[in-house]
């Protein structure tokens, strides 16, 4: 299904606050509730929204330090990326991991309360991983931009 304009003033009205009404939703793309409801149900049922969550505060949570971390398998057969991608997923302080083209295999973005704390997440985690040659960390310094809506 191809997106119309209506849709896309949906999406991007849902990524900046989730939790609105459907009333407020109408209201701000120029739609009848009715019509409104049914365009974001199909939105979910085709997939294009995956779902609603709130955005948590890292440093309220004790997590302010974000860490960057590159990694590069001994080999790209499937079943060394099964087996990284496996464990990896099971380790709560990873917040993302993405098979990377370039010179890393994987780059992971890591939480952690502070650099002691991602020295824990190392020992106990990271160094554990199957497959890994070499691995390089970069801790972020200050979040300069950081968003979670999507151009639409």
């Amino acid at each position: 299904m191809a997106l119309d304009a209506t849709d896309r003033r949906i999406l991007s009205a849902l990524q900046i606050s989730g939790r609105m009404s459907n009333a407020d939703l109408s209201d701000k793309v120029n739609l009848s509730q009715s019509a409104c409801h049914r365009r974001v149900q199909r939105l979910e049922t085709d997939g294009y929204i995956n779902g609603y969550v709130a955005l948590l505060n890292a440093r309220k949570l004790e997590v302010p330090t974000t860490v960057f971390v590159e990694i590069t398998l001994q080999g790209q057969a499937d079943e060394v990326l099964d087996a990284f991608e496996k464990a990896v997923a099971r380790i709560p302080d990873v917040l993302e991991c993405h098979l990377m083209a370039g010179s890393a295999d994987y780059l992971l973005k890591v939480v952690a309360e502070n650099t002691e704390d991602f020295a824990r997440i190392h020992r106990q985690y990271l160094a554990r991983l199957p497959g890994v040659s070499q691995m390089q960390s970069s801790f972020a310094l200050r979040t300069v931009f950081k968003t979670t809506a999507l151009p639409v």
